[in-house]
């Protein structure tokens, strides 16, 4: 789709050029990668969960990414803070619900998160999106049992009730806001041998959210860099270890005009 292909770019390059700051409240697990995704295509990350200072952060930061792989009742009191701050002062938020649908807390949390502060986008795998409908949802762990087709209809729902964006993220990623469909076709099957890139491409969509005022424009844009950069990076590696490197490279070496050229964004 040409003029998002195009908006692609001009996305990436404003990011570059005003490098927002991305307050993440998020895993354990991937934590660091994640700050180093985001320092290397061109933001400023910083890592902030202690109910002492998320609503200051908040102030500071560009875009609120919310991502509850690691929980506990701290973490989600301190999430639901910096979510209403947030969506006080009109800034955007992404919700990554990991595991929704796997245990009744992640389930239950992820809903207070949606209920109780105002998202521009939710970004799960198709099992977690499912689970937000009280649809019967299969999930190995954190990781989906279902296809994004499964859960397109609910992610418009979801998208609609709750005036959001849903993005659905699998062999082919899937985005709306309940009216608009994009489908994002970049990636490579070795993104899900590494850890994390779920949750990677949550914190690319805040960043992208950060320059951009159109929800579903900046998932979809967003996904397509992170998907080019798992192609790049494939290109460079053939194994888990050093393909993790080479995608961090690719995220910050990736031209804007590389990222026109390349993003498969349809509808």
């Amino acid at each position: 789709m040409k003029n998002l292909a195009a908006h692609a770019a001009q996305n990436l390059a404003a990011l570059r050029e005003k490098r927002p700051l991305i307050h993440n409240i998020t895993n354990y697990v991937v934590m660091n990668y994640t700050a180093n995704a985001l320092l290397a295509m061109g933001a400023s990350p910083v890592m902030a969960h202690s109910p002492d200072e998320v609503e200051d952060m908040v102030v500071l930061a560009n875009a609120l990414v919310i991502n509850i792989g690691t929980l506990s009742g701290t973490w989600v009191g301190a999430m639901i803070a910096a979510g209403k701050k947030a969506s006080e002062l009109g800034k955007p938020i992404i919700l990554d619900p990991v595991g929704s649908g796997a245990t009744a807390y992640r389930t239950q949390s992820s809903k207070k998160i949606i209920q109780e502060t105002t998202l521009s986008v939710i970004r799960g795998n198709a099992s977690e999106i499912l689970s937000l409908m009280d649809k019967d949802a299969k999930t190995k762990g954190v990781d989906s049992g279902c296809s994004v087709t499964d859960a397109a209809d609910a992610a418009k729902q979801i998208a609609r009730q709750f005036n959001t964006t849903v993005a659905i993220t699998g062999q082919t990623d899937f985005v709306t806001d309940g009216e608009r469909v994009f489908s994002i076709s970049n990636g490579h099957s070795m993104m899900a041998n590494i850890t994390g890139t779920g949750c990677t491409a949550t914190a690319i969509i805040g960043a992208f959210l950060a320059v951009d005022s159109d929800p579903a424009r900046a998932a979809a844009t967003a996904l397509a860099f992170f998907g080019l950069a798992g192609e790049v990076a494939a290109q460079k590696a053939s194994a888990p270890g050093s393909y993790m490197i080479a995608l961090l490279d690719a995220l910050y070496t990736i031209t804007p005009n590389q990222l026109e050229i390349g993003s498969k964004i349809g509808n």
